[in-house]
């Protein structure tokens, strides 16, 4: 297994909010949601890749994603298994599942068991967390 260490990107508080929009911010730093069906990528098709909106890290490539109809970018899988990381939130009074970009630990949405096959997982990001790259 890779050591998480080698790409790791750490920046202060203020380097943070410096280079961050300030809903990027307080998505990506402060566990926040945009609502639903405001988001910039939500709808959005085109093929590429999405990449973690703090870092540049490869989350999610565009053949994974898919209409939840949640209003939300909803993907079947990570780019790889190495590209994000989950930790259980206990927040709002519920148990769920927190993505985090493992690169620099920005929270990028949540992960529930209600997607397509063949893994059966609902990847649901906030668009501010998110940068496309297109291919």
């Amino acid at each position: 297994m890779a050591d998480d260490r080698a790409n790791r990107v750490e920046k202060t508080d203020e380097e943070w909010r410096a280079g961050l929009t300030p809903e990027q911010y307080r998505i990506l730093r402060q566990k926040g949601t945009e609502r639903a069906f405001t988001g910039k990528y939500w709808n959005h098709h085109a093929p590429g890749v999405y990449a973690c909106a703090a870092c540049g890290n490869a989350l999610f490539d565009s053949q994974t994603k898919f209409d939840s109809g949640t209003g939300w970018p909803s993907f079947s899988t990570p780019v790889c298994e190495a590209s994000v990381r989950a930790r259980e939130d206990a927040s709002l009074y519920m148990a769920r599942t927190e993505v985090l970009c493992r690169a620099c630990d920005s929270h990028l949405g949540h992960v529930f068991d209600d997607g397509p096959e063949p893994t059966g997982l609902r990847y649901c990001m906030n668009s501010a967390a998110l940068d496309f790259r297109p291919r």
